[in-house]
Parts: C-alpha cells; structure tokens; sequence
C-alpha cells in the first residue's frame, strides 16, 4: 500500500504543478488596470470571439477567458491573429490547440433551459449515478480529506504519543465537510449567474476540471466591479490550496521512503529530494506542450483518480479485518485514555470497507476503466493508445499490492497455511 501511495503522489505531482503553473500565469496576468480576458481586442483572439455578455444560446462564439486559456495560457507566447485554426492534442503535442470553430463552444446543442438547485436530487436520475458522478464524488473525499495519499500519516507521525487523535479526527472531518457544503453554494452560484447571463443552462456552462477553474471562473469575475481586486484574490487562493495539496503529497512520499530506508535515503535526506523533484519536473514537462490540457485530465483521472479507490479499501481491510478493531481500538485507548465507542468500531469494521469497496466498484473495474468516455468527457476524443497508457497508469499503482503480497509469501518460510495470517 505504502509504494502504491507514492506512485500516486508522483502521479498528482506531475499534473497538479502545471495546474499551479497556470495559476500563477492568471495571477501575473490579474495585475493590470483591465483583466485581459475581458475584451476580443488582445492579439490572441480570433476573429469568432465574442465578450460574454454577447453570447448567443446556439454557440456560435467563443469567449474572450476561453481564447485567452486556449492560446494565451496553453501557449505561453504571443501568436499573430490568424483566420485557420490548428489542431492540438495528444497526438499533435507540438501544434497549438484547436481554435474556437473546434472547440466545444461552437456547434453545440441549443439549450434546453432551466438550472439545478445544488440540493435537489436530478431529475433525470440515469445521469445522476453514472460511473463518473460516483468516482467524482468518493474520489473528492479522499482528495480533500488526504486519506489514501499518506498525507495524514505523514504528518501524524510528527505528533506526539498521546495527542488527541480522536478529537482532531473529528474537527478535521466537520470542517472539512462544511467547506465542501459552502463551495458547493459557492459554485453554483457561479454558474447559475453565468447561465443567466450567456441564456444557457448550467450543463452548458459548467465545464469540469481546468475548464471550470480557468474559464467560467474568469469569466464571471470579469462581469464583477473591481474585478481585478477579485481575480488577484481568487487566483492567489488557488495558489495557495495547490502548493498545500502538493507539499502534503509530496512530503508523505519523503517521510515514508525515508523511514523505510534510514541509510540509504533517510542520511541523504535533501540529495533524494532534490534528485525526486528534479525527476517530477522532468516527467511533468509534456503537460506544458500544446496537448497539456488533455494529458492533465488523463493524468488526474488514471493516475490517482481510479487506484485511490482500491488503496483505501485495502488500507481500511488491513487495518480493520486483518490487524482487527480490538487490537486498533486497544491501540487508540493506550493514546487518549478512553476506549472508542461501539459506533466507532462498527463503521470501521464493517460500514466503511463496505462502502469504499461499494464505491471502488472492485468486480467491475475493468467496466470502469473501459467507459473511459464518462471519466475524460467528450470534449476530446482522447487516441486509442492514450487510453491503454492511462490503464498502465492505474495498474501501475494497484499492482504493488499483490506483487508484495506475492512476495512476502515467497520469502517467508512455511507452508501456506502457516505463512497466512490468523489476525489475531
């Protein structure tokens, strides 16, 4: 679990930098007396671009934040306003992206009106419980919380014996989910507002992953007074939660390794890490070329998205079936003094694996990894060969669990009844 954790942190490394990288670049660009994806006059527009107010329901326009995302940001130069348009992608990592006439903005299905209240159920409930709504959903958790990544462990292993656990465990959890309640107000607010404004639905406006942050973001704090106060604001707290994300998963990664191997590593502390970085930044150099965008989704979606799943369910089964609830709860009182309650032991025996094993959908991965269109979106058609690069990305994770299992079994003297642990 330990080495599945570290690839996945390696994974996150790789494309969450360049999502910070693009922060920073909207950041620089905010201190100005107007935010420059405002106007269709900057020399990166094309002649299809339309302010936000005068686009039209049937989607003949693009946006002056989409061009500046598409061929400001995901160039990183400054071209001459031409009238054909390239197109860029995975395969063609060194031509620039595809222009307004390609992107998901032009051609479109006229809208079919209406928003959604962020706390009623959809009514069309067979898109409410695809695959990728449920992923999202357990996947976030881990995302914000830090379980699976080693973050927690990482961290608490620097608290003393007898700190409270349980009661940080607790404050962290709450706060945690009412942060997520309030951002969830807090963006479709957002994009209710800029429906609104554009005459569409929200299913047309809000864009997922990068779109989201760096478009309709934009966007809609560009219609704001004193929006460049807004954009410094809002850029500069992504900023700021990506290096947390970052550091967390990084540092988890550091600290294990380095306790793991003391002489090697952990004497060498500073050599490995500089030696660490330096590969991440080398490995994460293809997400600034003109397909980058794409293979950010990809990365974040085969990369942890998809194992943190499986890991967590095995970090919950090893601790809570196989080491035993008895024995961790033991464990606990030894540290706060008092025993945790027999709700406690019930969630961790048998609601949580439960549910995480419900959520990773363990007997039908394959049929996860294969709707391979529900998870990246159908803004790109991602090649056939990014698809099985991406299966190698999940695999390459969740195959260190058994190959150590295979392993410690192999070196450990006995028969296989012997070897096999009795849990108790």
């Amino acid at each position: 679990v330990g080495y599945a954790i570290c690839l996945m942190d390696i994974y996150m490394g790789m494309y969450y930098n360049t999502i910070i990288g693009w922060a920073l670049y909207y950041l620089i660009a905010s201190f100005q007396s107007e935010l420059p994806w405002t106007q269709c006059t900057n020399i990166w527009n094309t002649p299809d671009c339309r302010p936000v107010t005068e686009l039209t329901p049937n989607f003949t326009a693009s946006s002056p934040a989409r061009e500046f995302f598409d061929f400001r940001v995901g160039l990183f130069l400054v071209v001459e306003r031409r009238q054909e348009h390239w197109q860029g992608g995975l395969d063609n990592s060194t031509r620039p992206l595809r222009g307004p006439d390609h992107s998901p903005s032009a051609g479109g299905i006229p809208p079919r009106g209406g928003g959604r209240h962020p706390l009623l159920p959809n009514p069309r409930l067979g898109q409410a419980v695809h695959l990728q709504g449920v992923d999202s959903a357990a996947s976030q958790i881990f995302f914000s919380l830090g379980p699976g990544f080693g973050t927690l462990l990482a961290l608490s292993s620097y608290n003393k014996f007898n700190n409270n656990c349980y009661r940080d465990a607790i404050l962290t959890s709450t706060i945690n989910c009412l942060t997520s309640f309030l951002a969830g107000f807090v963006i479709f607010s957002v994009l209710g507002y800029m429906a609104h404004v554009q005459q569409k639905s929200i299913e047309q406006v809000g864009l997922e992953g990068p779109g989201l942050v760096f478009i309709v973001y934009p966007e809609a704090i560009a219609t704001m007074s004193g929006s460049v106060f807004w954009s410094i604001i809002f850029f500069l707290m992504l900023i700021t939660l990506g290096l947390d994300s970052t550091f967390g998963g990084l540092e988890a990664m550091i600290t294990a390794l380095c306790d793991e191997y003391p002489r090697a590593l952990g004497r060498h502390r500073e050599t490995f890490v500089a030696v660490l970085l330096f590969g991440i930044y080398i490995c994460a150099l293809p997400t600034t070329t003109y397909g980058g965008v794409y293979l950010v989704n990809m990365l974040n979606v085969y990369g942890p998205g998809l194992a943190i799943l499986f890991v967590v369910f095995v970090e919950a089964a090893g601790v809570c079936w196989i080491y035993g609830t008895d024995n961790f709860a033991r464990d606990i009182e030894k540290m706060i003094g008092h025993r945790p309650g027999i709700f406690w032991r019930i969630c961790w025996k048998y609601i949580s694996p439960v549910f995480i094993l419900a959520s990773a959908k363990i007997l039908f991965l394959f049929f996860s990894l294969l709707s391979h269109e529900q998870m990246l979106g159908t803004e790109y058609a991602y090649p056939e060969w990014s698809l099985k690069v991406g299966y190698v990305l999940t695999a390459s994770s969740i195959i260190c669990i058994p190959i150590y299992v295979i392993y410690k079994f192999v070196i450990t003297p006995g028969s296989l009844v012997q070897v096999f642990p009795s849990g108790g």
